[in-house]
């Protein structure tokens, strides 16, 4: 049932095509077919409808999703459909749904930005959907511009990624591009390497500008990506400290930390 000013809450069962349709945007493949996406909790998809640069093109919500948020001025201005619980549960990705499903597109491809006026993290092949969606949390809150997806890393839209990212994907640059595409274009900005080996990066000054690489969880940094390197870094652990090793969100919030120290 349409939201369309005024508020009618009869719910209506979802049809097999729709059911279908929205199941396919679970995989990456149909993702790609059709440019959209599936969003889903109250807070990702409230974020998505009080924005331009998504396109929120339907919203699939419990009753009492509606009835909450019927007061939010134009938050209504995609179709809503009002839900059972059962027909959710059959378009969540989840196995414990949430309120509010959105099918939305993709934006636009943006214009490839400067790398030369502030740091970009590029990922190497991350693959775990928590690490990829903590990443861009961590990179919103210390304003890093944009996050490079290299190949190999897990889809952006992946329902994990978006859940961990708590709507940070809207307001951090996404980029899918390699990194010899990146030094091509920028043969000037450094390219350091999250390194078990590394320099303390506490110890080093800080260009204004760098792209730092995180590697993969279980491999690190590729040999391609390696070859690009200008400078090793690692978090030196105290004295004392039992611990093997960080993962990859935890290192990078160290790390983005100490560059935003002096940049």
């Amino acid at each position: 049932m349409y939201f369309t000013g005024q508020i009618d809450l009869l719910c209506m069962a979802l049809s097999k095509n729709t059911i279908k349709f929205i199941k396919a945007l679970h995989l990456k493949k149909f993702r790609q077919k059709y440019n959209k996406f599936i969003a889903e909790g109250e807070k990702i998809v409230g974020e998505l409808l009080l924005q331009d640069d998504y396109a929120v093109q339907e919203v699939y919500a419990l009753a009492e999703w509606v009835e909450k948020n019927t007061s939010r001025g134009n938050f209504f201005s995609s179709p809503v459909h009002v839900v059972n619980e059962q027909d959710l549960k059959l378009i969540s990705q989840f196995s414990t749904p949430n309120k509010v499903v959105a099918v939305v597109d993709k934006p636009a491809p943006r214009p490839q930005p400067d790398f030369g006026n502030d740091w970009s993290l590029y990922l190497d092949g991350l693959q775990d959907p928590g690490n990829v969606g903590t990443i861009l949390r961590i990179a919103d809150w210390f304003a890093i511009p944009r996050v490079v997806a290299g190949p190999g890393t897990v889809d952006l839209y992946n329902a994990k990624v978006l859940q961990a990212t708590m709507g940070a994907f809207l307001r951090v640059n996404w980029i899918e591009m390699s990194l010899e595409t990146v030094h091509t274009a920028y043969p000037q900005v450094p390219v350091w390497s999250a390194e078990m080996g590394g320099k303390d990066i506490f110890s080093l000054p800080i260009p204004a500008a760098g792209v730092l690489i995180i590697g993969n969880e279980g491999q690190g940094v590729s040999a391609a990506a390696q070859a690009l390197v200008n400078q090793q870094v690692a978090i030196a652990a105290p004295v004392g400290s039992g611990a093997e090793s960080l993962n990859a969100g935890v290192a990078t919030g160290i790390l983005c930390a100490a560059i935003r120290r002096q940049v």
